[in-house]
């Protein structure tokens, strides 16, 4: 069974919910049409969803219902996440992501770049009328990071840095706003809870989950992107670090597994403080599959 069919046994666990989730990306997007159909067309596009699944599991496995401002918040993790993406896809010089085409490949760059602002605004209002001051901190100081690892992607490239330089990196870029999808959910029960260790625990999935995908760009089987992109970008990850241009980066690849399973196990532990039932079940297969790479 590969990635996608065993991580949707997961996603099921959690339908009700997500579908809650997935209706309110839309509901305040409101902008000149043809944009507008187009934004929730792409907002709309089949998606793994995996922040806010994370998100709901935790939630779950502490035998919380999600609330409407949980699921709101939710809505605004995925609408940051799709936000970054479209941004992506124009850096990336994308035509298509999820098997249609790109908003820049539709209209123009100047256009998608406004359309990925624009979602972020979106974001911005549904999470000032959540009213809660420390989730705005997390979030704003969330998009925050994951600007900077961009930015220092982006003078870094065709640069060999250091492992450490390449952590900090992934966790800007992407684990910071797992940390925040999980922590953010949790923040907003009105039992308190111990976010120290949930931080933790996300962050570890996060960058996980961000060290496989790079090591999936070196592989041609269940890869949405083209093989070797980021390296012929100049974007040089944990197995070029680790690795040498002699033998294809293969022990780099090798090296870059280890990495991954010190990650995953460092979650493993924090998911053992989680009460033992269905949900935090599901929480350690994902941390299976990502070793599954």
């Amino acid at each position: 069974m590969r990635f996608s069919e065993k991580y949707n046994n997961i996603k099921a666990l959690v339908s009700d919910e997500l579908k809650l989730v997935e209706e309110k990306l839309t509901n305040n997007i409101s902008i000149r049409e043809p944009l507008e159909s187009s934004i929730k067309n792409f907002l709309n596009l089949p998606s793994k969803r995996i922040r806010s699944v994370l998100g709901i599991l935790l939630a779950k496995a502490n035998h919380e219902e999600l609330s409407d401002s949980q699921l709101e918040f939710l809505s605004v993790i995925e609408l940051i996440h799709n936000a970054s993406l479209i941004h992506d896809d124009i850096i990336d010089e994308c035509d298509k992501r999820r098997g249609q085409k790109t908003l820049g490949a539709q209209f123009n760059n100047k256009l998608a770049v406004i359309s990925g602002d624009y979602i972020l605004s979106v974001s911005m209002e549904k999470l000032t009328n959540i009213g809660n001051l420390n989730l705005i901190n997390s979030v704003t100081k969330t998009i925050k990071q994951m600007c900077i690892g961009e930015i220092n992607q982006n003078f870094d490239r065709f640069k060999t840095g250091t492992i450490e330089d390449y952590i900090t990196k992934t966790q800007n870029k992407t684990a910071y706003l797992f940390e925040t999808a999980m922590s953010g959910t949790m923040m907003l029960c009105e039992k308190k809870y111990d976010l120290k260790n949930i931080s933790s625990l996300a962050l570890n999935i996060g960058t996980a989950f961000q060290i496989r995908d790079d090591i999936l760009n070196f592989k041609p089987e269940d890869n949405e992107k083209p093989v070797n992109n980021d390296l012929k970008e100049g974007i040089y990850n944990a197995p070029v670090i680790l690795g040498t241009k002699d033998d294809n980066y293969q022990s780099g690849i090798e090296k870059t597994k280890i990495l991954l399973n010190n990650y995953v196990n460092k979650a493993e532990l924090s998911v053992e403080n989680l009460p033992e039932n269905e949900y935090s079940a599901a929480i350690k297969n994902f941390l299976e599959l990502l070793k599954d790479v």
